[in-house]
């Protein structure tokens, strides 16, 4: 649900994704949207709602005061002002068959070309979240972002990767990837989760995302009950929040 001055005053909790919303694929948070979040977290209460890991977001993050929900709400994670550092507070993990996944991905690669790339096939994480990087896991920078910017190649494919893991909730990931989660896991299942765990009502939060379109990992929350603003460029994220302040 897109977000309007009448619901404006219900909000208490600014919710935000990260790559493209905040910053470029993972590059560090610049000081102009650092200071912009510095003036949210003044009115409201911040929390990042990311792909990755808590710990991978918050060091990208240069460590902010801030809470953290990671791989689509199987990490939280809280900033404790006590020792001034990150505490873990949830961290599920989820087996997965890696064999299959490999063969899957590999007969996937060769019936469409993406049979070059650098580093490995598939990255498995901790929590049970997979990745498909089209390029490989030891792929450039500049590549990736070159890669597909408009993401029409991997839209064109997405709902044959949906398919073929009918058992993975998939998203169209980053700049060159396919991510997976276990089941329903996805950023409106976490932020649901979130509020029943802290007392929120879904319209006392706003979501800010640049990935709301096809297979993108903020769709779920783009097409829910919670109010969400959309952006299209991380360099605008202080324009785009200035009706906030």
């Amino acid at each position: 649900m897109l977000f309007d001055k009448e619901i404006h005053k219900n909000i208490k909790v600014i919710a935000l994704d990260l790559d493209g919303t905040l910053t470029q694929h993972k590059q560090p948070l610049e000081d102009t949207n650092k200071k912009a979040l510095e003036l949210l977290a003044k009115k409201y209460k911040l929390i990042m709602v990311g792909a990755g890991q808590v710990m991978r977001i918050w060091n990208q993050l240069g460590r902010m005061k801030i809470d953290i929900i990671g791989n689509y709400g199987l990490q939280y994670g809280e900033y404790d002002e006590s020792i001034g550092n990150m505490k873990i507070i949830r961290n599920l993990t989820f087996d997965c068959d890696r064999e299959s996944i490999e063969k899957k991905v590999t007969a996937f690669r060769e019936k469409h070309g993406f049979t070059e790339y650098r580093g490995d096939n598939v990255e498995f994480h901790p929590s049970g979240c997979v990745t498909i990087p089209l390029l490989g896991t030891k792929a450039l920078i500049e590549d990736k972002i070159a890669f597909d910017p408009t993401r029409e190649k991997r839209r064109k494919i997405y709902a044959e990767v949906k398919e073929l893991f009918s058992d993975y909730t998939v998203f169209i990931g980053g700049s060159s990837s396919f991510d997976m989660t276990p089941g329903i896991f996805d950023k409106y299942h976490a932020l649901d989760t979130y509020c029943l765990e802290k007392g929120f009502s879904h319209e006392n939060i706003v979501f800010i995302g640049d990935d709301y379109e096809l297979g993108g990992n903020d769709e779920s929350v783009y097409l829910s009950d919670i109010p969400f603003i959309k952006i299209d460029d991380y360099k605008t994220f202080p324009s785009v929040c200035a009706p906030l302040i």
